[in-house]
């Protein structure tokens, strides 16, 4: 029999951590879930009822008192930048003494000043708790802390632009494009393929240019519908918003979208996961909702699905932006019969583990070392139909080249059911010059043919970086505005040279066509 009392009017009220709903984490992050996850129920209503009483002092307690801390010597301290108040104590510090904090009392989950957000400084970052977000929702939805919640599909819209005043870098143009994302717990394999959407022309223009029209759509939980809101969230806001994004509608999309293959996506929600695979799942996607078909295949891997979908020709947005075409062509060693095949590529996934076995001779490798191996000839599995010999050889070259060409250096292995990361440097240019890897290359003099090679050239556009192990990595990413690089860290943004792009350990870089960039 229950020992719990029904709540009266006079009774404290009793907060409850919201049960898991399906592809939403029911913690902001493992740091946060310790604490409300804790033994002592107690302890959890006491640290709800603390975020529901600092977010009073945030939003009714006046300026001065929410950005007013106290020094060492117990002095009021009132600063411009937000402070942050602490989760589990009533301590408010500045930016720069909450490490000394939670080095001295080990508390790490803070509440920041200006928005309520909670912030977790073993992430490093803000994250994004159901539970709490409840709470700090209702001050948005109702202008008070009233019982009313606001409806549960306005949690996954990205209409709150106060979410949190961060360091992002101020546009000095409206339509710059610059800002930066919120990382909602893990979410940086995301912030850093929708920064190199945003800062791609032709995506650009197609979203603001209605290409899809949002108004008019009528599925549910689309993610056109979400990436449109992104782009005119970042270029067409009135008044301008140079604060960062909260892709919060887009997170929503890509769990509702009932994909089987996003199972992986939504059951670890909390951990790392693969930018690229990203990459892959969203211009899929974006691919059946602006031009293609839902097909039977829907539950298969990336890579399948885009081999089986894309066997017709398609005019879509993602098709007249990623995609080239590849040709195979199988030689008999015997008697030199030729057997050609043409498919479609989204990516040139180029392997490392080959170099990497080289590194210990300091060899500097480059983009074009990589891109050369990957279109030598090499043996394959082939019964020719003129003699039937087994033995062929077997040459990839491109037949048509994308307008952006999206290139992954293959940093994750896996051997003997364990996953590695390869951290090979290699060097790669802010202009590509890829004519020698056509097949026009082989049959043609194009020496002396500059028109074909101009056809051919690329501007670096964006670069996606990671760092540290595969379980605990972080993504970041380099867009070019312009002439002008900026580094886009989760919610940050901060100038950058060429040299400092140039010096990366890139994973996935993206060269725009140079007619167009």
């Amino acid at each position: 029999m229950s020992n719990s009392r029904p709540v009266t009017p006079g009774s404290p009220k009793v907060h409850q951590i919201k049960p898991p709903q399906p592809g939403v984490p029911r913690y902001g992050c493992l740091h946060l879930q310790k604490v409300l996850n804790h033994s002592s129920p107690q302890t959890v209503q006491n640290t709800i009822e603390h975020y529901r009483q600092c977010l009073k002092v945030v939003f009714n307690g006046g300026p001065t008192l929410r950005q007013t801390s106290k020094t060492k010597t117990q002095r009021p301290l009132t600063v411009v930048k937000p402070n942050f108040l602490c989760l589990q104590c009533d301590a408010i510090t500045t930016s720069k003494n909450r490490l000394q904090h939670g080095e001295e009392t080990k508390h790490r989950i803070y509440i920041e000043s200006r928005s309520g957000a909670v912030y977790c400084q073993m992430c490093n970052d803000f994250v994004w708790d159901p539970t709490l977000e409840d709470l700090r929702t209702r001050r948005y939805g109702t202008g008070s802390f009233s019982p009313k919640k606001r409806k549960h599909a306005e949690l996954f819209e990205d209409n709150d632009p106060t979410f949190t005043s961060t360091n992002t870098t101020e546009a000095t143009c409206r339509v710059s494009g610059l800002r930066g994302i919120y990382n909602m717990g893990a979410t940086c394999y995301m912030s850093v393929i929708l920064q190199s959407f945003v800062h791609n022309p032709l995506l650009r223009n197609f979203y603001l240019a209605e290409g899809h029209q949002s108004s008019e759509c009528e599925i549910k939980n689309c993610m056109s519908c979400a990436i449109d809101h992104m782009f005119q969230e970042f270029y067409a806001s009135d008044p301008v918003v140079t604060t960062a994004f909260l892709a919060s509608g887009i997170l929503g999309s890509f769990f509702h979208s009932g994909r089987a293959a996003y199972s992986e996506f939504n059951s670890e929600h909390l951990q790392e996961q693969d930018a690229h695979e990203f990459f892959q799942y969203l211009t899929e996607e974006l691919h059946e909702i602006n031009g293609g078909s839902r097909s039977a295949y829907a539950g298969e891997s990336p890579a399948k699905m885009i081999q089986m979908n894309h066997e017709k020709s398609c005019s879509c947005i993602i098709h007249q932006t990623f995609y080239g075409k590849l040709l195979s062509t199988k030689t008999c060693l015997n008697c030199k019969d030729v057997n050609t095949s043409v498919e479609s590529f989204l990516d040139l996934s180029l392997g490392l583990e080959a170099l990497s076995k080289k590194a210990s001779l300091k060899t500097k490798f480059t983009l074009q070392q990589c891109l050369k191996k990957y279109f030598e000839p090499e043996g394959c599995e082939y019964t020719c139909h003129n003699c039937e010999t087994l033995e062929a050889e077997k040459q990839l070259s491109i037949k048509s080249l994308p307008n952006v060409l999206c290139i992954q250096l293959k940093r994750f292995k896996q051997s003997d059911g364990t996953q590695s990361k390869v951290d090979t440097k290699v060097s790669f240019p802010l202009k590509l010059e890829m004519l020698p890897y056509t097949n026009r290359a082989r049959t043609q003099d194009i020496k002396q043919n500059f028109e074909l090679a101009r056809s051919c050239t690329y501007d670096l556009q964006s670069v996606v970086v990671h760092v540290g192990s595969i379980d605990t990595g972080h993504y970041y990413s380099y867009s070019r505005v312009g002439n002008q690089w900026f580094r886009f860290n989760d919610h940050n943004i901060n100038l950058a040279t060429k040299s400092q792009v140039l010096n990366e350990q890139a994973f996935l870089l993206f060269y725009v066509i140079q007619s167009l960039s």
